[in-house]
């Protein structure tokens, strides 16, 4: 069924306490609710674009729980908007056949998609309504750190991010993200909360919320040398004729089977990824133009996929079906804020 947007100008009781397995028959679809606050414009708050991801939406249950607790007035208005029900139902990032709601907002590759539709009407509401921030909260389905993401290096975009982590990534693709369409309008920032379900991600996540609510503005500068910034410049993509799996599975590719150990470290050339089995491209490096650049990062030598060079790479996941749907990693820069580019 193709899904609507249902669109709200309160809180539903239910929501309050409900596991996001439920969320699909208390909703039934991608809804945005506009929740009235002390201070406007409203803050705005993306959770469940991907099914499996529930950081995000818990943090929104416990923030929302201890204003309703004391019936307090939130610090600012809020505009919440929750995804991908129906994936968050079945527990994955998105179901077969299903597109990735992350990936068809405005500037989307595919604006055709009836989930297109939806995003333009929630980006259009809230920039009509002049949003003070937009915060879209994610997991890793690997072993990765916290950490926070731009797509501008503007010094609000950064010190918003600097609330969540002195960790910030910097990207421009993939195209028809939240944070990119929003960024257009106001300070936005993906937040990235390691593994759903990890010690600490709920808390870290809604002290995050607590602060941006209580902001009266959002800070126009940061110091430079306080946050380590990196700038995605490629992306690794498993080839769709190669058929792969974790060691010691896989018939063209088999990766490490530890392999999302790598993220956020420097690798210096030569390093294993996989072992092959005859295929001759396994993986297919892009960058941000979307040429190739696979020889560039990585080669096939003695049965082995290695770097070819030193990469920093990000969001390796064990998880094969996030794999096929997403990539297999990010090659990530360091680039130091003196050097910025504000526009």
């Amino acid at each position: 069924m193709t899904p609507q947007l249902r669109e709200l100008d309160h809180l539903p009781e239910a929501l309050l306490t409900a596991a996001p397995q439920r969320l699909a028959g208390l909703l039934g679809g991608p809804t945005l609710i506009h929740l009235s606050g002390r201070r406007q414009p409203p803050l705005f708050v993306s959770v469940l674009a991907h099914g499996n991801e529930h950081t995000g939406f818990a943090a929104v249950q416990r923030l929302l729980r201890r204003y309703a607790g004391q019936a307090r007035e939130l610090p600012r208005a809020l505009s919440l908007f929750i995804g991908n029900v129906d994936a968050a139902a079945a527990g994955v990032r998105r179901l077969d056949g299903q597109v990735d709601y992350n990936r068809v907002w405005p500037g989307t590759l595919t604006p055709s998609a009836p989930e297109a539709g939806i995003m333009a009407t929630v980006t259009e509401r809230l920039q009509a309504r002049g949003c003070f921030a937009s915060v879209d909260i994610h997991n890793n389905t690997g072993i990765n750190p916290h950490y926070a993401c731009v797509n501008r290096l503007a010094p609000d975009f950064l010190a918003l991010a600097s609330l969540f982590s002195r960790t910030v990534v910097y990207f421009t693709r993939p195209q028809g993200v939240q944070s990119l369409a929003f960024a257009r309008f106001c300070p936005a920032v993906t937040l990235e909360c390691g593994q759903s379900g990890s010690a600490g991600a709920v808390d870290h996540a809604e002290d995050f919320l607590r602060s941006a609510l209580a902001l009266e503005h959002v800070p126009a500068h940061v110091v430079p040398g306080d946050l380590g910034v990196y700038h995605t410049v490629a992306v690794a993509r498993v080839a769709r004729d190669c058929r792969f799996g974790l060691e010691p599975e896989g018939e063209d590719l088999s990766l490490l089977e530890d392999i999302d150990r790598l993220n956020f470290r420097e690798l210096p050339a030569g390093t294993e990824l996989g072992r092959v089995h005859g295929h001759r491209r396994p993986v297919i490096v892009t960058d941000n133009d979307g040429a190739d650049v696979t020889p560039h990062y990585l080669e096939c030598r003695d049965g082995s996929l290695r770097t070819r060079r030193r990469v920093f790479p990000a969001m390796l996941t064990r998880d094969v079906r996030v794999i096929y749907q997403d990539c297999l990693c990010y090659f990530m820069e360091r680039i130091r804020l003196e050097e910025q580019a504000t526009g």
